[in-house]
């Protein structure tokens, strides 16, 4: 424990002595004074001379700011000459009585719990000191940590105040000095204190967390009851981090030097700290004759890079319009039959009536203003699907809150409706659905921009013609193929999510917002240039509440110039977001695509996700290489190795590649060399098996296909059970071949060695 700093004892003594020699050099000159003026009459003259010994005399005959004088004068050798060591005795005294009632409550809990009373007011009185002081907590429990320990180890932690695997908090509260050396007080003891005047800001943290672990305070209330969120949080990581996995995880977690008050009661509860995400820029993008700088809160390398690429072929820039704007909420009520369900439902539908529960909806709010009213029915169940715009804000609160005064509305004619829910899942709010992908929810925009065939070529390393043709397999016909909704995109998902993440929007509502169709034409003279459009109905932003009140986001906010409402026109921020948001997709597209038709998706993601240990491009003579993507396109120039891929997977050779090992339902295999072995879990594989220079003498029911451009490619189905080492092979190639077990060879509708043998 470490005692709250003292004055220099020194400094203090030298002080009481100047000011007692100046109190006594100013009392001798103004008795004096007092003297020469000859205020008294003769015989207190002859008494005032300085050869009279009588002094008390002289006293009595003094003025009033002699006595004053002498007061302060005694008034400091009392202090600072009887008192100067009375703190550690006072230190002492306090301790010993803080000892003895403890052990009196001790026993007085164990007996009838009859008494102790007395002894928990007095330790609450003689414990209301300041401290200076930090508790920590490690696998043993809780110490007490040295403040100069603390401070050293600041210099070296700059998110959190942690010593190897403790968990240390700051402690704030006030306290007693004696208190350093005592244990905290008993349960009983806080209560008390709690429901005093004192109330639960005088606890010390050790103490708090006692509290809320033995549920006598909520967790949840710390920044209410003590009025400093920080404080607060240090306490709920102490109590939290016993009952984590690992007692150190909270070790590189941060909560310091952040506005918890901006937080509290708006965007997360039981905080213990905050997730800091690199932001990256992608830019300039010039979208309607403006150029942004484009921040993008991610974790996924290259998604960036690829971006900023995407805005750097956008040369002619691109136009982007709002063409939509309805936040939507749909409740869910019942009827008692389903003929009073059809009356509603075509009661509603009549303008007259409209406009009644239009005045009910936007007398809630300045801006809410109820655009629309779709009827869903069911039996007798009805679903009311309110569209209204909301202003700056995303609107969901705005909606909800309209909606309830809609149906207020609705029921003075029809009294018998019941309102099952506020939600009936009609709206469709953070679930792929239908409804938002054809009637749209939020903002819906629509961008265009037109590519020159020479920046394609230039920039993105590809064609027009490849553009379009991989669009319509992969975005349209793979889509589809899918049963996908809204999702006839390559990645929309991740620039929404990104900038989401950066600019303070709800991340679940990338789930409708990422509904993105992208589509590619050739256009200009003989079809040398590129259209490119991106739709999206269901962009769900805004630019007040919630998340972009957070600094941070905040800043990313007004680095678009879109932070706030707008002065002038409401909603003119968040429609101006929504086309940004759009503008970068587009960008996003149009590199993801160039990359996936050039065959630079998994050697760019290898080079920046994973370093240069395991890039691309590979030298070692024997290397394997797996590669999780929904299509891997990859360069190898080696020897020999194998490359694993858990997708499809066109694998580009221009060396000798020795294996490719491929778990997926097409492989394909362009070759410009020779290639010894390509062994796949398929259905389908393209294959040329009259120049194999290396073969297995394990049954093989293979499918070959010619393709003239490729010299060498082989396509082998093979059981599991028979491919379970290398030692069942027979390699003829002077290569070094490795050859892994076939996976889920069960699954595949191929022949399996044994019936081939038996055939």
């Amino acid at each position: 424990m470490v005692e709250e700093e003292k004055p220099n004892p020194v400094v203090q003594r030298v002080k009481v002595i100047m000011s007692a020699g100046l109190l006594l050099v100013h009392g001798i000159t103004r008795w004096t004074y007092s003297i020469s003026a000859s205020t008294f009459d003769p015989m207190a003259l002859q008494l005032n001379s300085t050869t009279d010994p009588h002094i008390i005399v002289r006293w009595l005959n003094s003025g009033l700011d002699h006595v004053v004088f002498m007061v302060m004068l005694l008034a400091l050798v009392v202090k600072y000459v009887l008192f100067e060591s009375r703190g550690h005795l006072e230190e002492h005294l306090i301790h010993d009585s803080l000892v003895a009632n403890r052990q009196n409550l001790h026993e007085n809990t164990n007996g009838d719990n009859t008494t102790g009373k007395t002894g928990l007011k007095s330790l609450s009185v003689l414990r209301q000191r300041k401290r200076s002081r930090t508790i920590s907590y490690n696998s043993s429990g809780w110490e007490e940590v040295p403040l100069t320990t603390v401070m050293e180890q600041h210099s070296k932690e700059t998110q959190t105040e942690v010593t190897n695997e403790h968990l240390s908090i700051e402690d704030t509260t006030s306290e007693s000095e004696s208190e350093k050396q005592v244990m905290p007080r008993s349960i009983e003891e806080c209560i008390a204190i709690m429901n005093s005047e004192v109330g639960v800001k005088s606890l010390t943290n050790k103490e708090l967390v006692r509290m809320v672990e033995t549920r006598n305070f909520p967790g949840y209330k710390l920044e209410t009851a003590l009025g400093d969120p920080l404080r607060a949080v240090s306490v709920r990581r102490a109590v939290v981090a016993p009952n984590t996995a690992c007692k150190s995880s909270f070790d590189s977690l941060p909560y310091d030097h952040y506005d918890y008050s901006k937080v509290m009661g708006v965007c997360c509860e039981n905080v213990i700290g905050y997730i800091p995400v690199p932001v990256g820029v992608a830019g300039p993008l010039l979208m309607n004759g403006k150029k942004f700088m484009v921040p993008m809160a991610t974790t996924e390398g290259c998604l960036v890079a690829s971006t900023n690429r995407g805005c750097r072929a956008l040369v002619n820039g691109t136009r982007s319009q709002v063409i939509r704007d309805a936040m939507t909420r749909a409740p869910s009520v019942r009827m008692p039959t389903a003929e009073r369900a059809t009356v509603v439902y075509m009661w509603v539908r009549k303008k007259e009536n409209f406009q009644i529960i239009k005045t009910g909806f936007d007398s809630t709010s300045r801006f809410a203003r109820l655009q629309d009213l779709h009827v869903g029915i069911a039996g007798r169940l009805l679903y009311m699907r309110f569209m209204a715009q909301t202003g700056d804000a995303m609107g969901m609160n705005m909606v909800s809150k309209g909606t309830e005064a809609g149906l207020s509305a609705l029921k003075k004619y029809f009294p018998d409706l019941e309102v099952l829910s506020v939600s009936g899942n009609y709206c469709m709010d953070k679930k792929p659905s239908a409804i938002n992908w054809i009637e749209g929810r939020g903002k819906s925009v629509v961008c265009e921009s037109f590519v020159p065939g020479k920046v394609v070529t230039s920039v993105l390393k590809t064609s027009v013609q490849a553009l379009v043709e991989a669009n319509i397999t992969k975005n349209l016909v793979g889509s589809s193929l899918a049963g996908s909704i809204g999702g006839n995109n390559a990645h929309a998902a991740n620039i929404v999510a990104a900038l989401y993440i950066a600019c303070g929007q709800d991340p679940a509502q990338v789930v409708g917002s990422s509904n993105c169709m992208t589509l590619m034409e050739a256009c200009g003279d003989n079809n040398q240039d590129l259209h490119i459009t991106v739709t999206m109905p269901s962009l769900e932003v805004g630019t007040v509440g919630g998340g972009t009140a957070l600094g941070p986001q905040a800043a990313c906010l007004t680095m678009l110039g879109v932070k706030g409402p707008h002065k002038e026109h409401p909603g003119e921020n968040a429609c101006q977001l929504a086309k940004i948001i759009a503008a970068t997709v587009l960008a996003g597209e149009l590199s993801l695509m160039a990359a996936l038709t050039a065959g630079h998706l998994v050697k760019a993601h290898l080079q920046h996700n994973r370093g240069k240990a395991s890039g691309s491009t590979l030298d070692s003579s024997s290397t394997t290489a797996t590669c999780d993507s929904a299509a891997a396109i990859t360069t190898v120039n080696r020897k020999s190795g194998d490359t694993t891929y858990d997708s499809v997977a066109n694998g580009n050779s221009s060396g000798k590649t020795d294996d490719t090992i491929c778990d997926s339902a097409t492989a394909i295999s362009n070759s410009s060399n020779k290639i010894d072995n390509t062994t796949c879990d398929s259905d389908a594989s393209s294959s040329d098996n009259s120049k194999r220079k290396t073969g297995h003498k394990s049954n093989v029911s293979a499918t070959v296909n010619s393709n003239n451009s490729n010299k060498n490619v082989i396509s082998i189905f093979q059981n599991s059970n028979q491919l379970g080492s290398t030692d069942n092979l027979d390699v003829t190639s002077s290569a070094a071949v490795r050859v892994a077990a076939c996976m889920d060879a069960a699954n595949l509708n191929v022949p399996h060695t044994d019936d081939i043998a038996n055939s």
